[in-house]
């Protein structure tokens, strides 16, 4: 059965993760996996994400929270974080790109609606992707922007108050739940899509479709 999408007036994305392949498990790993027992590597990266989450839960830049995170995770494991791991992440995360399923659809989205980034980084972070991805943006929220990361309130509310908008005016794309999809359903955000990149589960219950690429939800939006 197909599915049809209302159509918004804006369509907003997370960035890294969903439009940017999300590469930190390619970045950490070959630094911590000579310091770690093999069956420790999958808890140790299950903890890493979940203390990433907790570092963004109070503004810090975004190097920071880089930083932050991976000198957490290795004292919990008992392992050394290095000075130098933590400059390598910080450079290496800047290097990320499109996912190869990204430009060519987003640039035909782009056609037809403005295009919305709100995003768990900094500006230079985004002044880096944001030409990766092939495709124009009429605004370009960031962390540093708006003194908060998602899940906080303040980031969406900045969001609403820049654009002059509604969440009904939206249809939101992001792969993440904890940090887009849960906190929107709360705000009152109806029309999401659940990218499904293979960071988290489908959580129906929290209104977003979930869709396998950029080419569904234009199809669901009728302009393929």
């Amino acid at each position: 059965m197909s599915i049809e999408l209302p159509r918004p007036k804006y369509i907003s994305f997370d960035v890294i993760g969903t439009l940017i392949y999300f590469e930190m498990r390619k970045t950490v790993e070959p630094i911590v996996k000579d310091r770690l027992p093999a069956d420790q590597l999958e808890p140790f990266f299950a903890d890493f994400s979940f203390i990433r989450y907790d570092e963004v839960l109070e503004y810090h830049p975004y190097d920071e929270v880089l930083e932050r995170s991976f000198r957490r995770i290795c004292e919990r494991y008992g392992i050394e974080a290095r000075d130098e791991d933590v400059a390598a992440i910080q450079r290496d995360v800047l290097e990320w790109g499109a996912h190869p399923d990204v430009p060519e659809p987003l640039a035909k989205m782009a056609e037809h609606f403005p295009l919305v980034a709100l995003s768990n980084a900094d500006d230079r972070h985004l002044n880096t992707f944001i030409p990766r991805l092939g495709a124009p943006f009429h605004a370009v929220i960031t962390a540093e922007q708006t003194g908060a990361y998602k899940p906080r309130v303040q980031a969406f509310d900045h969001m609403l108050r820049q654009l002059d908008a509604k969440p009904s005016e939206f249809l939101h794309i992001s792969s993440h739940q904890l940090y887009d999809h849960i906190p929107m359903a709360k705000l009152g955000f109806t029309n999401k899509v659940f990218l499904d990149r293979g960071y988290d589960p489908d959580l129906p219950a929290y209104g977003a479709v979930r869709m396998t690429s950029l080419d569904e939800v234009n199809s669901a939006l009728g302009i393929a």
